[in-house]
């Protein structure tokens, strides 16, 4: 029997894990995945290291400690920094979770712990959010510090759950449940808590074994189009149509159905 390769590289505050199509994110950072600059410097360069591999169709983002996803930047941290630095650190965050949004490969969180503030705002830029029945709570809190969601908490948020939604989690500051981030759209799914990583990775395993290339050109085509005007979206959404028209994928998914049989996908 043939063994996968898995490539594996450890850092200091994640590892990322390389197996048949899938890169697995595990954060490490401290006993509540609070971050800081040096965190989002390691973050930002497996994500660069990731979107430039072609083997890679499917990213989940998952914590390796107990109770947290990650409770966002650690105010230590920001307490101690001065006004400038701390623009310059959302910024780069910014930056680091919009290459996210615009990467070809699906990203997915996978959230078996608190994930407030920062972290919920790393979950929001990833294209699917699953969520353990007991991983706890889900929010931003931000403005009981005085301050605003800052790395697309304000943003990706509202146009997740609506206007009306977003701006009662942002000004409240209150956290919600899984089951109710699954009732207003926050997150895609909920699962009993002790299956939710294996099920996360099942499903990513049947994207993987699917229309690949088909997949990340609907991604692009939603998360580009939906800053569009309709008519300009629709343009583009065939233009990216077009590309598939021309793909060895389509010419085999047609073949496959109308011989009646299971297609070979090779991701082109």
């Amino acid at each position: 029997m043939k063994m996968a390769n898995v490539v594996t590289v450890e850092k200091k505050y994640l590892t990322v894990v390389k197996e048949e199509g899938i890169a697995e994110i595990h954060l490490h950072i401290n006993k509540s995945n609070s971050y800081d600059l040096e965190f989002y410097k390691e973050f930002n360069a497996a994500i660069d290291d990731i979107r430039f591999d072609p083997d890679i169709k499917v990213v989940i983002i998952m914590s390796d400690v107990p109770k947290f996803f990650s409770a966002g930047a650690d105010i230590n941290f920001l307490r101690s920094a001065d006004p400038r630095f701390k623009t310059q650190f959302c910024l780069f965050c910014n930056e680091t979770l919009d290459k996210i949004a615009r990467s070809p490969q699906v990203y997915i969180a996978c959230l078996e712990g608190h994930t407030v503030g920062g972290g919920l705002e790393m979950a929001l830029a990833c294209d699917l959010r699953f969520m353990g029945d007991e991983a706890g709570k889900i929010g931003l809190p931000e403005v009981t510090l005085g301050v605003l969601a800052g790395t697309g908490g304000t943003q990706r948020l509202a146009r997740l759950v609506g206007y009306s939604r977003a701006l009662d989690m942002n000004i409240t500051g209150e956290t919600i449940t899984p089951q109710e981030a699954l009732d207003i759209g926050l997150v895609n799914r909920v699962f009993p808590q002790a299956e939710t990583r294996e099920r996360t990775r099942e499903y990513a395993r049947k994207l993987v074994n699917s229309a690949t290339y088909a997949i990340s050109n609907i991604k692009l085509s939603i998360m580009n189009g939906k800053e569009m005007p309709l008519n300009v979206a629709i343009r583009y959404e065939g233009e990216l149509q077009n590309l598939l028209f021309r793909s060895e994928d389509a010419k085999e998914g047609l073949s496959a159905f109308l011989e009646k049989r299971q297609p070979n996908w090779e991701g082109v």
